[in-house]
């Protein structure tokens, strides 16, 4: 699909994401701005886009929105205010960075065989509870993230990207904020639909993906 503006035409998704970010300049912006309900660009509205922006092209990942709003020093509300479609049908849309054009697996840093997954960190021990929730949610790393999905019925029992980003961004809010968002907050935040994410954590939110991210809900 080909979205103009000014005389400029951009390869946009179905939902108006742009399919190269090479090609984003400020032109688009603006006007991809304005499907998204933001008459005029602000400089709040450019620092999150210029941040956006250049994690992208420092890293190849779009960064979530809790990192975002830390480094930009933005409250998630106020975020909320300055793009209303939300974050990634607004913020990354006009910055022309998406999730789904990333070019750098979270899961590039973990061995993908289970011998070596086994014999990573072999010596570590994690203090769990009686449910097998993590105790100390900073003894997390990646590595009880694949052993604890590799109990679970996670399909082909193997953490996707699809996974990591959602488990990032659990870890993420609950750095910022001290707390673990619902689950409703986490498909919208990560752009899933709710049925998508049952897919891929079979055993439920609390059950699936707090547990594997090494979080719980303390009573």
């Amino acid at each position: 699909m080909e979205f103009k503006y000014m005389g400029n035409a951009y390869i946009v998704d179905e939902q108006g994401c742009l399919l190269d970010p090479a090609s984003w300049d400020e032109k688009f912006a603006q006007g991809m701005a304005r499907e998204c309900e933001i008459p005029v660009l602000s400089s709040e509205h450019w620092a999150v886009i210029h941040y956006l922006r250049e994690t992208y092209e420092r890293t190849g990942i779009c960064p979530t929105v809790f990192a975002t709003c830390k480094a930009i020093g933005l409250r998630p509300p106020e975020m909320k205010k300055l793009f209303p479609t939300g974050y990634h049908r607004g913020a990354c849309r006009v910055a022309g960075v998406h999730y789904r054009v990333t070019n750098m697996s979270y899961s590039t840093h973990i061995k993908e065989s289970v011998a070596d997954l086994r014999s990573l960190n072999s010596d570590k021990t994690y203090c769990t509870d009686v449910r097998g929730f993590l105790v100390n949610p900073d003894n997390w790393d990646e590595n009880y993230a694949v052993h604890r999905a590799m109990e679970m019925r996670i399909p082909e029992q193997r953490l996707t990207d699809e996974h990591w980003r959602i488990i990032y961004y659990l870890r993420d809010v609950h750095q910022l904020e001290q707390r673990i968002p619902t689950v409703y907050e986490a498909c919208e935040s990560c752009d899933l639909e709710l049925e998508a994410f049952e897919l891929l954590f079979p055993d439920g939110y609390h059950r699936g993906a707090v547990k594997i991210a090494g979080l719980r809900f303390v009573r």
